[in-house]
Formats: structure tokens, C-alpha cells, sequence
């Protein structure tokens, strides 16, 4: 059961984040750049948020905001769950399934360390399946 550390050993990814007071627009052009679907909202490296496309959506242009004249505080989820470093990939996929997220921050120490997409769950997942499968047809093939 591979945890949280050790994928995020093999992502060489730093999270990418916003702050508060930023533009959607703004925050909408980092998500483009990096190509991510979230970003960390924080204030002063303290995990205050998360932002997403579907934020934006249901929040900002369904409502008719503007998202130059909007601040990312403002559509962000401030209710952050989170998950550790030490959880397992099985355990990320249950609170996505169960809760509807596609995006956790990773927290150790109360310092944000990484985020985990349902992308990055679901290829972690098929990646152990196809292992487990060749390892079972080298066996019955001896």
C-alpha cells in the first residue's frame, strides 16, 4: 500500500497556490499555466482555501462576477479537508469518492507539503493493478 509520501516523492512537484486577495482572473491564468484544475489558496505559507475551476463556475460566473474585479477569496472553499503524508492512496480515494473532491492538500506539520488530484489517485491505482497482474501471470506462467 503505497502512501501519499512516496507518490509525492515521485511527482517533483511544488504545489501551486494563490493568495487571497489575488484576482480569480489571476488565479484562473496560473491554473492555465501549470495546467492543474486547483489551486492552494495561502496567507503567509498558512493554508487559508482551495480554489478550482468548479469554484469558478459555480460560484463567480453563474453568479455574474467578474473575475478581474473578483478577489479568489471571495469563491474560494475555505472548509479545507486535508490529508497527511502517511495516509495511503486507498484512504485518498475513499474521502474523494465519499466527499466529491477532486483535489486534497497534503499537510504535515501543519505546513502544506503537496495536493493530490483524483487524476494522480486513479493512475497510482492502475499503475499497482497492471503490477500485480504481471506479477500473477509471471507466476502461473512459472
Amino acid at each position: 500500500m503505497k502512501t501519499l509520501r512516496q507518490l509525492l516523492a515521485s511527482k517533483n512537484r511544488t504545489p501551486v497556490s494563490v493568495a487571497p486577495a489575488d484576482s480569480v482572473f489571476d488565479a484562473l491564468k496560473v491554473m492555465s499555466a501549470n495546467n492543474v484544475g486547483a489551486v492552494l489558496v495561502l496567507d503567509q505559507n498558512k493554508l487559508v482555501g482551495i480554489f478550482s475551476e468548479r469554484d469558478y463556475a459555480r460560484k463567480g460566473i453563474l453568479h455574474g462576477k467578474a473575475s478581474k474585479d473578483t478577489a479568489v477569496r471571495e469563491l474560494m472553499s475555505d472548509k479545507v479537508l486535508y490529508v497527511t503524508p502517511d495516509q495511503s492512496i486507498e484512504e485518498c480515494m475513499a474521502i474523494m469518492t465519499d466527499k466529491h473532491f477532486r483535489h486534497l492538500p497534503i499537510l504535515e506539520d501543519g505546513q502544506v507539503i503537496g495536493i493530490i488530484s483524483i487524476g494522480d489517485v486513479v493512475k497510482e491505482t492502475i499503475s499497482a493493478q497492471q503490477f500485480i497482474i504481471a506479477q500473477l501471470e509471471k507466476y502461473i506462467t512459472g
